[in-house]
């Protein structure tokens, strides 16, 4: 994927390179009196390297983690704080979840995890299956639940004073984005590593764009994250567009293992699409 450091990353060379040090501290796997999981090297290297190539974070910050209690978005909780303890920029850090009030699907278990680890934290309640029975028109569950949380995150951040949302989608889901943007939509589409929304007042940055599922599923189970399990049967009822992906895309690496090397070198310019001016 290269090596893009120094000054043409737009980050002084030593911002860089301390977005990629491991953190020297110890981690307790005790949730009630919990300390920061120190990230794998080479997870915290591909994130760092992220946010150096896309300028994600800048000095002064105040970054709103969106958490769904997942593998993926629990790992980058572990990697922002990390970051934030070693990197010579100072920026904030608070997390944020949107329950939809499903009967099937429990994040309350975050909130004294988080209270512990010292991080401000925004639960949001929405009921968003209610709402999917008057409001969802002709869209798949999954995309109304989707757009619906990211505009509780966004209300969230504003009341709250934050200007940038993290979100934890890895080079996995870009590759599955791709390939259903282009099956589907007829169109070379993928996730945006960083952009600016619409309404010009927050951005929204994927420091684990470059970083692989299998990553972050290795890392939260060797670090006991208390990872809050899935369930909507919306979602499980049936195969989605974007499983099928992921059992192309493991039918293709089986034979080429070169593949999400390659799937990077071609999204990289998609995910580019969008990034600020001022980044």
């Amino acid at each position: 994927m290269g090596n893009r450091f120094g000054p043409a990353s737009g980050y002084p060379a030593s911002t860089t390179l301390a977005f990629m040090r491991q953190a020297p501290y110890l981690a307790c796997m005790n949730t009630q009196h919990p300390l920061p999981v120190p990230p794998p090297k080479s997870l915290a290297r591909l994130a760092g390297r992220a946010i150096a190539d896309f300028r994600m974070i800048r000095e002064g910050d105040r970054v709103l983690l969106g958490l769904s209690g997942g593998k993926d978005s629990l790992s980058l909780l572990m990697l922002l704080l990390h970051f934030q303890r070693r990197a010579p920029i100072r920026f904030e850090l608070g997390a944020v979840t949107v329950d939809p009030q499903s009967p099937d699907f429990d994040p309350s278990p975050l909130i004294p995890y988080l209270a512990a680890l010292g991080v401000p934290y925004l639960y949001e309640r929405e009921r968003i299956l209610e709402l999917a029975e008057s409001h969802m028109d002709n869209d798949s569950f999954c995309a109304f639940c989707a757009r619906m949380k990211r505009g509780v995150m966004y209300s969230a951040a504003r009341r709250e004073g934050y200007n940038v949302i993290a979100l934890a989608q890895h080079l996995d889901d870009l590759a599955e984005s791709f390939l259903m943007s282009a099956f589907h939509g007829g169109q070379l589409r993928t996730m945006k590593a960083h952009y600016r929304i619409d309404a010009g007042d927050l951005r929204v940055i994927r420091p684990l764009v470059y970083a692989r599922e299998r990553q972050t599923r290795a890392f939260a189970e060797s670090a006991h994250l208390p990872v809050i399990s899935e369930n909507c049967p919306a979602c499980f009822a049936m195969p989605t567009q974007r499983e099928h992906m992921k059992q192309l895309l493991a039918q293709q690496e089986a034979e080429q293992p070169r593949l999400f090397r390659n799937l990077l070198s071609t999204l990289r310019p998609l995910m580019s699409a969008g990034l600020p001016d001022d980044a």
